[in-house]
């Protein structure tokens, strides 16, 4: 009897919490999980729905067409007077492309902030549709370097800070060296790129940044030997591990 009335009283302590902190603790579970709370108390009923925390993943279900349907429930059923701060998208398997397109163009109409995509299938992402006036930091993870991002890219993407890309193959078509891969983003500082294959012109692939003050390079493919130029004159950090044919150009301070 005792243990039940102790039960009962964190219960109502975690109820207790303002919604705010409530969001921030399932932000650390899927969506899929946040929703299930609903059926805990009148309290908890609608408090997925005013979650700025997006995390969807196919792992949470057993088919595809299960997975679609509870997307687009979450979709419906949410309150959209509430901005979106972060998305975290998990895909494996054959989801069609306008699927995961209608869940970009929603991250983007809530002005999301954050947006982490791992995506094991090159058909899934239209990777030309990324027009995020409000994001600041993205993360991309692809496998086995399927998923080829072009340049010039038309991403809009103008206050994003920081750029991860993990396993995905980048094609430098600039012949420019001065309009590098990702100069067009005027405010990124941090850019990570990690197992990842370039295809760059006869000079190699650029990286030429005016304002990157940090810059990770690690586990570059064996099987490609591309030069890679490093032109970013207020660089502070370079981090490189495991990566080959690096030409550093112009930097102002590094740290290693």
């Amino acid at each position: 009897m005792g243990d039940r009335k102790r039960m009962n009283v964190e219960g109502d302590r975690l109820s207790s919490l303002p919604d705010d902190l409530i969001h921030k603790i399932l932000s650390f579970v899927t969506i899929k999980r946040a929703v299930e709370t609903s059926v805990l108390s009148p309290r908890w009923r609608y408090i997925w729905t005013s979650m700025p925390y997006l995390n969807f993943s196919t792992k949470d279900f057993y088919t595809l067409r299960k997975f679609s349907t509870f997307v687009e429930h979450v979709l419906s059923g949410r309150n959209n007077q509430i901005k979106v701060s972060s998305v975290d998208l998990t895909f494996i398997g054959r989801v069609r492309r306008k699927f995961v397109t209608r869940i970009m163009k929603y991250a983007f109409s809530h002005n999301v902030q954050q947006l982490n995509i791992t995506c094991l299938s090159a058909t899934m992402l239209d990777t030309t549709c990324f027009h995020f006036q409000s994001l600041k930091h993205f993360t991309l993870t692809g496998s086995s370097h399927k998923l080829t991002i072009r340049s010039p890219t038309a991403w809009k993407m103008k206050a994003l800070a920081t750029l991860n890309l993990y396993c995905v193959t980048l094609h430098d078509a600039n012949t420019d060296k001065c309009a590098g891969f990702f100069s067009t983003y005027a405010n990124l500082k941090d850019l990570t790129i990690k197992n990842c294959r370039m295809v760059g012109g006869l000079d190699g692939f650029n990286i030429c940044h005016a304002g990157l003050t940090s810059l990770t390079l690690e586990d570059g493919p064996e099987d490609v030997n591309v030069n890679v130029n490093v032109d970013t004159p207020q660089l502070k950090n370079l981090n490189i591990k495991q990566w080959r044919r690096i030409h550093l150009i112009s930097m102002l301070e590094i740290t290693r």
